[in-house]
């Protein structure tokens, strides 16, 4: 579980507002090669419930909270609270994410170091447990 850590990002801010930056390669240990965001999931929806083989991510709540439970597949889970737009996680491949307890408006946004390939995602938890196992 020492692999995913809680990343704090540059913020500035004055009377007028806050900026918050965030550059590929420097804030994060990989290069952006696709972006999306979750919003408008109700309090009792439950996304993510995968892993991926290659993927890394970083998931930025930039507006309301959310809740992010990760699992390395050894019986080891910790829960993030991600509820500062200055702040996010860092997820290597193969950690198991369930996002979850969306505030009404939460804005989630996620940066991938890959782009989207279906055939790298695992959507079953039993098969997840294997390949975790198998890469001892």
């Amino acid at each position: 579980m020492n692999a995913v850590k809680k990343v704090e990002f540059k913020e500035y801010g004055d009377d007028r507002g806050h900026l918050v930056v965030v550059e590929s390669g420097t804030d994060i240990p990989f290069l952006i090669k696709r972006l999306f965001y979750i919003y408008g999931s109700d309090g009792s929806v439950v996304r993510g419930q995968h892993a991926n083989r290659e993927s890394e991510f970083v998931l930025i709540n930039i507006a309301g909270r959310c809740k992010v439970k990760v699992l390395d597949g050894k019986g080891n889970e910790e829960i993030f609270i991600l509820d500062k737009p200055h702040e996010g996680i860092y997820l290597p491949p193969m950690f198991w994410k369930d996002m979850y307890d969306f505030s009404p408006d939460s804005l989630l946004l996620v940066l991938s170091s890959e782009k989207y390939d279906p055939g790298e995602y695992i959507r079953d938890f039993n098969e997840y447990l294997n390949e975790v196992a198998l890469r001892g």
